[in-house]
């Protein structure tokens, strides 16, 4: 299936991750130009070299807007915005996880992060009358086991919705993927209460999909990758 990208530009913020590493290499098997953000350089050096040297890096860090838009002004085009920079949910701490310090601090990172980026890059993307952001939240915004994890995903599915409101019949749509545990290696079981496993390609299948010219109706959304939290309608 031709997915109508190639020749686009996509911004991955948080490409040198996990889930970014591997949405940048599914685009450019698309044909797709990429361009990989975070704050360290070498580490975007490192990964741009292992995908064969073909994407671009630019250094940003989300949780400052200034950042964002200096590094937003040195692309000429931003078709696509992916946003998956964000602490994983093992690095933060779980005594802390009633703290409002470690809460904010994680929306900030999150949630904030990728509205920043959004911030600078819609209204591009509304004037070129063409755009697709995705954003990577997660599954802990389906449960109550943790406050962080809850709270920062599930800033990050309604802001989306928001914007996707927002920005309706401009030609930029605006989803949410949320995986569960991402790794090379998925259990075949799941526990009550908690989402299925998914390899980072699985992610970056979907991530794909939704920037294509093929899902311009699908707006707005929150969808799973890895079964949605077993036991939860």
């Amino acid at each position: 299936m031709d997915l109508g990208i190639a020749g686009r530009t996509a911004l991955i913020v948080g490409g040198s991750g996990l889930i970014g590493r591997a949405v940048a290499s599914a685009l450019l098997s698309e044909g797709v130009k990429v361009v990989l953000a975070g704050r360290d350089a070498e580490r975007l050096a490192a990964v741009a070299k292992g995908l064969g040297g073909e994407p671009g890096t630019v250094t940003l860090d989300n949780r400052d807007q200034a950042s964002v838009n200096a590094a937003v002004d040195t692309i000429s085009e931003i078709d696509i915005l992916v946003n998956s920079a964000a602490p994983p949910a093992h690095t933060l701490d779980p005594a802390l996880d009633h703290n409002p310090e470690q809460i904010l601090a994680a929306v900030d990172a999150k949630t904030i992060g990728y509205l920043r980026a959004m911030h600078a890059v819609l209204p591009r993307m509304r004037a070129n009358g063409f755009g697709r952001v995705v954003n990577i939240s997660g599954q802990n915004a389906f449960t109550t086991r943790t406050v962080v994890g809850s709270v920062r995903n599930s800033a990050v599915i309604t802001a989306s919705k928001a914007l996707a409101d927002a920005y309706v019949a401009s030609g930029v749509t605006i989803n949410v993927v949320n995986p569960a545990i991402v790794t090379a290696k998925p259990r075949n079981g799941i526990e009550p209460a908690t989402g299925g496993d998914s390899t980072p390609q699985q992610v970056a299948g979907l991530v794909v999909y939704l920037a294509s010219i093929h899902a311009a109706a699908i707006t707005g959304e929150s969808i799973a990758v890895g079964h949605r939290v077993l036991g939860v309608q």
